[in-house]
């Protein structure tokens, strides 16, 4: 079979992926773990490239590569990518968003769950030999309000999933026009959702309005104590002030899957301090940007990528 050239498999995929990928024609250059300095020799010989968030794939990066035809996303968020500088050199950007919405949603709900039914402190105390029952009264989620920010993929799939609690579902997004729904409330603002929501939570992509969306300013305008969640973006929250909001009780509990600075080499010293201050809470549950990082969505978003590659 004739080659159709080298592709650069920049993150972990499902072997359909790959296999898809081979069967076509092309030649795998498997660099899982690698850096940018490797990314920019590697991808000179390239036509295509599979990442997710280890390579930015800048103009740099993609000025080194004269004979690349796409660029493949793992998931969403195409930050990583120059999008108009790649489209201006006529390179396909392509991502997959929908592999992995169901795996944050569930993410998300079981993060919700987990802290409202105290599930990992009292599994925690278990551990340590103690035995609290009244100490760990949980609340349930009926007849609360829970806000979704950001109605894509992701903010669908944990509306879907909400459906089978009764509670009532405020959705918003600035850039998308949401079709009505007997299943949730739209709002064309958020001043419904500081008014109302006792739940908010985060599922907007990364860009310039979207970092420190939930700031000072948010909080001030909240009226009730609320349940944080957010498995978007860690630049989405500014956390300068969780804590103070947490002591005041203005934030009722936090949900978190995504911090600004990952992992933990990546953290400033202010950034660890308030990381670890946070983890010390009981309710507080963060994970290490694990959300969308099932078994089932890897398949799902490899072989979604496939099929955009070789239509």
């Amino acid at each position: 079979m004739h080659s159709l050239g080298k592709v650069l498999i920049a993150a972990p995929i499902h072997e359909v992926l790959s296999s898809g990928l081979e069967a076509q024609g092309y030649k795998l250059l498997w660099q899982p773990n690698i850096t940018q300095q490797q990314g920019l020799q590697l991808i000179k010989e390239c036509v295509g490239v599979v990442t997710s968030t280890r390579l930015q794939v800048n103009k740099e990066l993609i000025n080194a590569a004269p004979n690349l035809r796409f660029i493949a996303r793992m998931g969403s968020g195409m930050e990583v990518i120059d999008v108009a500088y790649a489209t201006q050199k006529n390179i396909r950007c392509i991502s997959s968003p929908e592999g992995n919405c169901n795996a944050v949603a569930e993410h998300a709900l079981g993060m919700l769950l987990s802290l409202s039914n105290n599930i990992f402190k009292s599994n925690t105390e278990l551990k340590n030999g103690l035995w609290l029952r009244e100490e760990n009264r949980g609340s349930e989620l009926e007849n609360k309000t829970i806000a979704i920010i950001g109605y894509g993929h992701t903010g669908a799939a944990f509306a879907k999933l909400l459906r089978g609690f009764d509670v009532q579902i405020l959705v918003y997004d600035k850039y998308k026009k949401i079709e009505p729904s007997a299943h949730y409330t739209v709002c064309k603002s958020l001043e419904t959702i500081y008014r109302e929501a006792d739940i908010v939570s985060l599922h907007v992509p990364f860009q310039e309005d979207t970092i420190h969306l939930v700031n000072e300013f948010f909080f001030q305008q909240i009226k009730k104590p609320i349940t944080l969640i957010n498995t978007s973006r860690g630049t989405v929250v500014d956390v300068s002030k969780l804590a103070e909001y947490l002591d005041s009780g203005k934030l009722k509990g936090l949900v978190l899957d995504v911090w600004e600075q990952e992992p933990f080499d990546k953290m400033s010293s202010t950034s660890k301090a308030i990381f670890e201050n946070l983890l010390q809470r009981n309710n507080v549950i963060i994970t290490p940007h694990i959300a969308g990082y099932t078994h089932e969505a890897l398949y799902k978003m490899s072989l979604i990528l496939l099929k955009r590659i070789v239509q």
